[in-house]
């Protein structure tokens, strides 16, 4: 009972950091996994097993949304990008395609750590929403970094470029949809009121303009630095 009541969250607290170990010691895990099952039968076993797991958690916590006693218009709906993320990391674990391992690992490695660093919480570790939250994004990421840091399929520019121009069209959608729901989903129409890295960034809608080009140079540093490691290694 006491557990359920909880409904308080600290940001670099102790259950923030015990949620950021558990996600980091995950990722050495599935790094190490990915590079000892590489090229063997074992892999596609544990690439599908690892794709069914995802929905068998978030499928459930997404309906757990649409209760009476969860829903909410701000935040119930499937529009944040990790919304998106997670079934496309089922499609790239499934299928190895590589726009989608792309997608999983740019979407995880930025955008999801970013929410994981500087969470706009106000659930603890007794509510649904604080685990549906953590368990989403740990998914999404540990399927990236298992995919390409432990499988080794490299992203390609044409991987990025339709990672880029998909991440385009979500933002404006969503912002439409924002702007007639008075949502805030993506933090597309405002920042989160706790503080992010979003405040160093000026104010709306400068701050999503900014944002978008510092993504797009980060992904295409990430895409750049691993086609420079296959060129140099060949």
């Amino acid at each position: 009972m006491l557990a359920a009541q909880r409904t308080d969250f600290v940001s670099f607290g102790l259950v923030h950091q015990a949620m950021l170990a558990v996600f980091l010691l995950g990722c050495i895990v599935l790094v190490m996994l990915g590079r000892s099952l590489r090229g063997s039968r074992a892999e596609d076993r544990f690439n599908r097993c690892f794709a069914l797991a995802i929905p068998l958690f978030t499928v459930p916590m997404q309906v757990l949304q649409f209760t009476p006693a969860e829903w909410d218009l701000d935040t119930s709906l499937p529009f944040q990008i990790c919304d998106i993320a997670w079934m496309v990391a089922v499609f790239a674990l499934w299928t190895r395609r590589g726009w989608a391992v792309a997608a999983t690992w740019l979407w995880g490695l930025t955008l999801t750590v970013q929410g994981m660093v500087t969470p706009d919480l106000a659930s603890g570790w007794g509510a649904p929403r604080f685990w549906m939250f953590w368990g989403m994004h740990w998914l999404i990421v540990w399927s990236g970094v298992y995919l390409v840091w432990g499988l080794r399929i490299v992203p390609t520019w044409r991987d990025f470029r339709v990672t880029f121009v998909f991440t385009a069209v979500w933002a404006a959608s969503v912002m439409v949809f924002n702007g007639a729901a008075g949502t805030n989903y993506g933090y597309l129409n405002g920042k989160p009121g706790g503080g992010s890295a979003l405040d160093l960034l000026g104010p709306w809608p400068a701050y999503v303009v900014t944002e978008v080009l510092l993504v797009a140079a980060l992904w295409a540093t990430m895409v750049g630095l691993w086609r420079w490691r296959e060129r140099a290694s060949a």
